[in-house]
């Protein structure tokens, strides 16, 4: 059998996977979102005041948000929630705040109570994962978490 000059033409291509939120460039600097406010200043993303100069453009965040396309989902599953709904909600909300703080582009899209669950969408991986490990922490219960698209995306599942 003849050997190819090119290698094996039987192997599996693995494609690149176009994410269109993930930042290519450097943004250039300052730049703030006309939406929220947020500054890149400095190589990171801040909740600091922005020049009158600044470059404007609409955030990633803001822009899955317009567009209804979450990174994380966190799926909370079991009576426990009906029960202690309140609570779970501020808990929920009171994390999605001190992460918003240190990451501007981490946040709370939405919160809709379905047949035998609740979903909760965020802009970022890191809230949905923060949130499921603040449940455990605050109720225990079971998490569940499996990274999907070269890790960003993320599905949580809390259940208690």
């Amino acid at each position: 059998m003849e050997k190819s000059r090119h290698g094996r033409i039987d192997r599996l291509v693995k494609e690149r996977r176009h994410d269109t939120y993930e930042e290519r460039r450097k943004w250039p600097e300052p730049t703030v979102c006309t939406d929220c406010r947020a500054l890149f200043a400095n190589g990171r993303w801040s909740w600091q005041e922005a020049p009158e100069y600044a470059y404007k453009i609409c955030c990633p965040a803001c822009q899955r948000i317009a567009d209804n396309y979450p990174a994380g989902e966190l799926l909370i599953k079991g009576l426990f929630f009906a029960e202690h709904r309140e609570e779970i909600i501020n808990l929920i909300n009171n994390t999605e705040s001190l992460e918003k703080k240190e990451r501007p582009l981490e946040r709370l899209m939405d919160i809709v109570d379905e047949k035998e669950q609740t979903r909760v969408t965020t802009t970022g991986i890191h809230l949905a994962r923060r949130i499921g490990e603040a449940l455990v922490h605050a109720y225990q219960g079971d998490l569940d978490f499996t990274y999907g698209d070269a890790e960003k995306s993320i599905r949580v599942t809390w259940s208690r």
